[in-house]
């Protein structure tokens, strides 16, 4: 079992360091809301005062943060935690940042000699509690054997996708597609209740034809078609909105930087801001049915 240090504590980030204790690793937790803190501490955990406490005697340094900013203010600088972190420790970052971002802190890390992954996940907060989260893996080889054990603690899949940056790129490409998806499925249920259709009749049609998805099975964004879908209780819990609205923005970001053309990803990011001015913001993703379908 490995020493961990695990640094943010949220929707995420939280039920992850749970199943790490319960799989038997040791973790020292920091996060800046106690409460989240206090959780971890009450499942295992033993409590830092900061990020560069936390890491002390670490085999293992853990993150899950918000957004690139917060990634490299933790990591970088002449007081950031890479100069912290002891010698031959394994650092993976499992936020969901800009790839920019992660190979400027991966390159980083290297000059202090410490390995470093990028390993952001797919499979929402319902995934990170079961522990069936996807690991979609940036960084060498022979660093993600090193993070396998502590990943599978985690996750049900582990997907390697290259060099440091790899991994946030395909995350990036995953959740522009769940985007675009998301808003399409809302907009053709939308469709067929204003023809007078069944919402959960039309979904169960959709879900084992053509067009099913995620979105249709898992979280449709009608209410009361699935007990279980964050639309059943008023959008709450899930993916946020203005987190798939971030997720977006890199996306565009990420094809910019190469010239690569994504219309739909585009015009998604334009709906999830669209609904996020509407006060739609901290809803689940799957609200931007609103736009559309007001009684929804």
């Amino acid at each position: 079992m490995s020493r961990i240090a695990f640094i943010g504590l949220g929707n995420m980030g939280g039920p992850m360091a749970a199943n790490l204790l319960k799989a038997g690793h040791v973790l020292r937790v920091f996060d800046l809301a106690p409460a989240a803190v206090d959780a971890a501490v009450a499942a295992g955990a033993s409590a830092a005062s900061g990020a560069i406490e936390a890491v002390v005697d670490a085999e293992i340094v853990i993150s899950m943060l918000p957004a690139s900013r917060h990634v490299e203010g933790l990591y970088l600088g002449d007081a950031g935690l890479l100069a912290a972190i002891p010698a031959g420790a394994l650092v993976i970052d499992c936020s969901t940042i800009a790839p920019a971002s992660a190979r400027k802190v991966a390159e980083a890390a290297a000059a202090h000699g410490l390995a470093m992954i990028d390993a952001p996940v797919s499979g929402g907060t319902a995934g990170a509690a079961v522990g069936t989260l996807n690991f979609i893996v940036g960084g060498s080889a022979e660093a993600l054997e090193r993070a396998h054990p502590v990943l599978s603690a985690m996750g049900k899949n582990i997907f390697h996708m290259g060099d440091a940056g790899a991994g946030q790129v395909a995350k990036l490409c995953n959740n522009m597609a769940l985007g675009v998806i998301m808003a399409a499925t809302g907009e053709a249920i939308a469709l067929g209740v204003a023809h007078g259709l069944d919402a959960r009749a039309l979904s169960q049609m959709m879900a084992v034809s053509t067009s099913r998805s995620w979105a249709t099975e898992v979280c449709n964004p009608w209410p009361g078609v699935l007990e279980n879908a964050p639309a059943s209780r008023g959008y709450s819990g899930g993916f946020g909105n203005d987190l798939m609205l971030k997720d977006l923005g890199l996306a565009a970001e990420a094809a910019m930087g190469t010239g690569a053309s994504i219309p739909l990803g585009e015009l998604a990011r334009n709906l999830y801001a669209m609904n996020s001015r509407q006060g739609n913001g901290g809803l689940d993703f799957s609200s931007v049915v609103k736009l559309v379908a007001k009684n929804a």
